[in-house]
């Protein structure tokens, strides 16, 4: 069988196009992951490093951007050592790092190697095994560590890994180290460089019972109130963990009840067959518990593979995170009594805009990529957020992680519920009757490739030109004004009945993506035909 496949990528095609006749070649993988000395390039995009297993996303590989760090540690940079939040080499190697993984094929071997690395190198490994990204976030601070590894690509399909490094503070890692990452990386790459180091000891430490005391020290997230809630009320809970590592998690949180069911807690390293994201799709099986459900309360929520993304339900509706992030802002100002501002991706709905001028929120739009955040999640920033979300379905919040976190989102979702005594959907309607309706949705169209990079960033940045404040454009027969334009990523038109579209290139595809949202649904169609109008005169 070994000789059909010249490489790792003819073999996961063969088993993703049927992943339960085929698992069996999972075998064939490891042995190119171990064997493949090919180099790769490395890039670290909005959430670290990412390849396919056993093609680019190979032990030697993994060994060399874990040396890779270890050399940009040692060099003693400082711009670096102040982007890690430490003094010096010497504090590192002191603090130590955490290393994990989520549930993918060989994710705990490739954490030894990670370690083997790290020890070699005098710094102090912990093994957190399989755990959530939000955890390793707060185990970095519960522990005073120096930072993490943790090998996830987030939900991508079954055939990728990742590599995520994470700072002293918690976050994902900011340019100033991932760029001197690649580097590094790169040039050992070129080399042809060949590592093979193991662990002398494995030392392990539990991240979810750090986790559970760091949200209860934070005080944000009310434990003991959730808890009672789901003991005392007429609830069904229903939480769809995608065989991902935050099965179990919400068991130790919550302690075990015969209230909540759990879906797809087993070990399985292809996800079923599906792409392992919260989709509309993949709430199929919580929507399917919750309607036969005859509970006064209903909560179901799905979680990516590993825990920093999250989509909700209570059966008459499915909440995305577009929905989910402006009650958040509404719960924790109105209700908690928390103050601050609102962060939000440029792409994320407006809804929550609404809100916060009403309230009096202050609102900052960042580019996409959640550690655009930071500045607004650090203890010490003069400007914290309440609410930090991006439309992709990740969130955090007042003290918590600079990570996404879809615990937090999954408790905070719980006490709502509890404070409120309203189901979510409800709890919605009641919010948008109050602040206004508004219907997000994405689409986009591909273009040649040859304009990839900079061509594309040139010709559409005609757009910005043209739609400036006060011009007036006809959608749908309407005639709307621009009341703002916003360009941190891209170029946002925002109208002034409060639709507004954005218009933003892949930047690593031949495809431009339209975000836009309307005031209505029926509206939708009319503002897509419009960014996809103004994108084609754009390129011509």
């Amino acid at each position: 069988m070994a000789n059909i496949f010249q490489n790792a990528a003819s073999v996961w095609k063969e088993i993703l196009s049927n992943t339960e006749k085929n698992r069996d070649l999972l075998s064939e993988v490891e042995k190119f992951a171990r064997e493949n000395l090919q180099p790769n390039t490395v890039v670290f995009g909005t959430s670290g490093w990412r390849g396919e297993i056993g093609t680019d996303f190979t032990f030697n590989n993994v060994r060399i951007v874990a040396t890779a760090i270890v050399n940009m540690l040692k060099s003693n940079d400082e711009s670096v050592m102040k982007a890690m939040g430490v003094s010096d080499f010497d504090e590192i190697k002191r603090r130590g790092v955490i290393v994990g993984h989520d549930n993918r094929f060989l994710g705990p071997d490739f954490a030894r190697s990670v370690i083997g690395i790290f020890q070699k190198n005098g710094i102090k490994a912990l093994y957190a095994g399989e755990a959530a990204t939000p955890e390793f976030s707060a185990g970095i601070e519960m522990l005073n560590a120096a930072c993490s590894v943790n090998l996830t690509p987030s939900h991508n399909p079954a055939n990728y890994a990742g590599f995520k490094f994470n700072p002293a503070d918690g976050g994902p890692a900011g340019s100033e180290i991932t760029t001197k990452i690649e580097e590094t990386a790169n040039a050992l790459m070129s080399s042809g460089v060949v590592m093979n180091e193991e662990p002398s000891v494995i030392e392990k430490v539990d991240l979810t019972d750090l986790y559970i005391k760091y949200i209860t020290s934070k005080g944000t997230i009310n434990l003991e109130r959730i808890k009672k809630f789901i003991s005392d009320s007429d609830i069904t809970l229903c939480i769809d963990n995608v065989h991902g590592s935050t099965r179990g998690r919400a068991q130790k949180i919550l302690g075990q009840c015969n209230k909540v069911v759990y879906l797809r807690t087993e070990d399985d390293y292809l996800f079923g067959g599906v792409a392992p994201e919260p989709s509309e799709k993949n709430m199929e099986g919580v929507d399917s518990v919750l309607k036969r459900s005859s509970s006064k309360f209903k909560l179901g929520v799905i979680m990516d593979p590993d825990g920093d993304r999250i989509r909700f339900s209570d059966g008459s509706m499915q909440i995305p995170m577009n929905y989910f992030g402006a009650m958040a802002l509404h719960f924790l100002n109105v209700h908690k009594g928390i103050k601050g501002v609102v962060a939000k991706s440029v792409g994320t709905s407006n809804f929550v805009n609404a809100i916060a001028e009403k309230l009096g929120i202050p609102i900052k739009e960042t580019k996409v990529g959640f550690k655009n955040f930071r500045p607004y999640l650090l203890s010490n920033s003069a400007e914290r957020a309440i609410v930090a979300f991006e439309e992709s379905d990740g969130i955090s919040g007042y003290n918590n992680t600079l990570e996404k976190d879809a615990l937090f989102g999954l408790l905070l979702s719980i006490e709502m519920m509890a404070v409120t005594g309203k189901n979510l959907s409800a709890y919605l309607k009641d919010i948008m009757d109050e602040f206004g309706y508004f219907y997000p949705d994405r689409a986009g169209i591909t273009v040649d490739s040859s304009l990839v990079g900079e061509p594309l960033l040139k010709k559409l940045s005609a757009i910005k030109e043209r739609f400036q404040k006060g011009v007036s454009v006809e959608i749908g027969g309407k005639s709307l004004t621009v009341k703002d334009l916003i360009t941190v990523d891209g170029t946002k038109v925002v109208f002034d009945n409060g639709s507004w579209l954005m218009i933003r290139p892949s930047g690593t595809e031949p495809k431009v993506r339209f975000y836009i949202e309307a005031r209505t649904e029926a509206d939708k169609k009319s503002i897509f035909e419009a960014a996809e109008k103004m994108t084609r005169e754009a390129l011509s």
